[in-house]
């Protein structure tokens, strides 16, 4: 209570909670508000007699259950997270890219951001065409999805319109929450997604758990069920304890004199976390497995079709299991480069008189702390494929329930919650040294300043 007391006792801090929570309400209220002319009903039957449940139960929870509402929201954050990989990875190969990113600070990363939002706005639309197609395929005779009066083509262009001007939308209200409210916006929309989605998983397992205990056919023995609590308990604390663990490298500082000839050496250290990628390369991976499988739904390519199912962790987990493991390591140490640039840092302490003990000033720091990164991302990156796949292997033996309702979503849940928590402290104690700064000021020598209330 005294933690939430400090956060609306502060007037700037207050804004900044209720800002955000007033853009995730308005994300909430959009996930309910549907594109004309479907019945989501009849969609959500064909698509499960179709086969493809599997796949579209993944997008509509990270879309916060707006994709089977058919609702203007239904592509969520989506395209932006493809076009952020696009142009990151288009950084690492185009020099232009990579100077706007490193060498042109803030104002070559608001190019890239605006370059970021055109793509996305092209992609949304595409998409948004490719979502129309797929409703108007699944019309049947006694189980109409497309119940609009316009023509396919007006239907289709239609759609894509109002679904990428609603993605075009949800990235607003993401960056307006990055700059105007608290933590990251883009996985606080993820983060309200699935949290929107778990009471539904929690009523399923209860359901499934009660009909366990009466011995009901086609239902896993009731051990399973402990197994799974005690996974994602195990994962919790897992989680906790690594998205709060720092390696503290020593830093010293070199010695200067007072005003009263005395020479003192100051101390300090770099924190680097072990998990410095957070959850974003879980996202990553995530939306690029699952590409593949989105746009064969969307197409009759059939080569493509078999290609997006070994990558099922429903049918081929022991395929899917590498694969998301490789994706995962190489999203880390991707947005651990971008995050993270062990010459700036190197540089930056060498300007300030800064050395680390027994390294050498310059490069063969930047070596040295590029050594303990890549050491630090390898573990993170195993621990984050880990923490995705052990609640996986689980859940593939509990049919009927969605399997995203395991670590990856424990991952990024949890994840975002830390990291939100330590901007809200970040934002407290600064605050609380304005507000010291606001209230008095030091006494000049001739004792002519006076303190002010």
């Amino acid at each position: 209570m005294n933690y939430l007391r400090n956060i609306f006792t502060n007037k700037e801090l207050r804004k900044r909670v209720l800002f955000t929570l007033v853009m995730l309400f308005i994300f909430r209220v959009g996930v309910h508000v549907s594109v004309p002319g479907v019945n989501t009903d009849n969609l959500r039957a064909a698509l499960e007699r179709g086969g493809g449940n599997g796949l579209f139960d993944v997008v509509n929870l990270f879309s916060g259950g707006a994709f089977l509402k058919f609702s203007v929201f239904a592509l969520g954050i989506a395209p932006y997270i493809t076009a952020s990989i696009v142009f990151q990875l288009m950084g690492a190969v185009v020099p232009y890219l990579d100077n706007l990113q490193k060498k042109e600070g803030e104002a070559g990363r608001e190019k890239i951001n605006q370059w970021t939002r055109y793509l996305t706005a092209g992609l949304a639309f595409v998409q948004g065409f490719g979502i129309a197609s797929l409703a108007l395929s699944q019309n049947q005779p006694g189980l109409e999805v497309v119940t609009s009066s316009l023509s396919p083509t007006s239907f289709r262009l239609l759609t894509a319109f109002s679904l990428a001007v609603g993605a075009m939308f949800v990235m607003w209200l993401g960056e307006q929450i990055t700059e105007r409210g608290v933590g990251n916006g883009i996985s606080l929309l993820i983060f309200a997604g699935i949290v929107a989605g778990l009471p539904r998983g929690i009523t399923t397992v209860s359901a499934m758990m009660v009909e366990s205990l009466k011995n009901a056919p086609n239902v896993p023995p009731p051990g399973i069920f402990l197994l799974l609590i005690a996974a994602m308990i195990v994962v919790l604390l897992v989680v906790v304890l690594v998205e709060s663990a720092y390696r503290r490298i020593p830093i010293h500082y070199a010695r200067r004199a007072d005003s009263a000839g005395m020479s003192s050496q100051k101390s300090s250290y770099l924190p680097l976390k072990v998990n410095t990628g957070g959850v974003m390369p879980v996202i990553f991976a995530s939306s690029i497995i699952f590409f593949p499988a989105t746009i064969a739904q969307f197409t009759r390519w059939e080569w493509l079709a078999k290609a997006s199912a070994y990558l099922s962790p429903q049918t081929h987990f022991w395929i899917y299991t590498p694969v998301f493991v490789g994706v995962t390591i190489f999203f880390a140490f991707f947005y651990t480069s971008i995050v993270f640039n062990p010459d700036e840092t190197a540089d930056n302490m060498k300007k300030s008189g800064g050395y680390i003990p027994g390294i050498r000033p310059g490069s063969e720091t930047s070596i040295f702390l590029d050594s303990i990164l890549s050491k630090l991302t390898f573990a993170g990156a195993i621990y984050l494929a880990v923490v995705s796949i052990v609640p996986l292997v689980i859940l593939n033996n509990i049919q009927g329930l969605n399997f995203y309702y395991g670590g990856t979503s424990l991952l990024i849940v949890v994840g975002v919650a830390i990291d939100t928590q330590s901007q809200l402290d970040s934002l407290m104690v600064m605050r609380r040294y304005d507000g010291f700064m606001e209230r008095g000021r030091v006494r000049g020598r001739g004792g002519r300043g006076r303190a002010t209330a």
